[in-house]
């Protein structure tokens, strides 16, 4: 009276819907975190190459370590930045985090 009949259910994995209808979450969840993390991270390496790759003498960069300086030398891997008048570092091009406006080191 107060319990229902019982049936007996259909062997799991039966058809090829059901299947795939359990793997949709998963897809949709990779497709979420592509567009979401993945893509835009892609995108700003992108820039960031591309920035290092247009760097040239007389630029005005921030470094990744808080150097200001203005870019005296290009090198394959590394790059002369004078931070004061006559003192000169050394420091690789991918520490270079920004190029900024001419005139903008006093």
């Amino acid at each position: 009276m107060f319990i229902s009949t019982a049936y007996a259910q259909t062997a799991a994995g039966g058809d090829l819907q059901s299947s795939l209808m359990s793997m949709l979450p998963l897809v949709l969840m990779f497709v979420v975190l592509y567009f979401v993390m993945i893509r835009p991270q892609m995108k700003r390496q992108k820039e960031h190459r591309a920035m290092i790759d247009a760097l040239a003498k007389g630029d005005e960069v921030a470094t990744a370590g808080g150097l200001l300086g203005k870019v005296t030398r290009l090198g394959d891997a590394y790059l002369s930045l004078e931070i004061a008048s006559g003192v000169e570092v050394q420091v690789q091009r991918t520490a270079v985090v920004q190029v900024l406006p001419k005139g903008s080191i006093k």
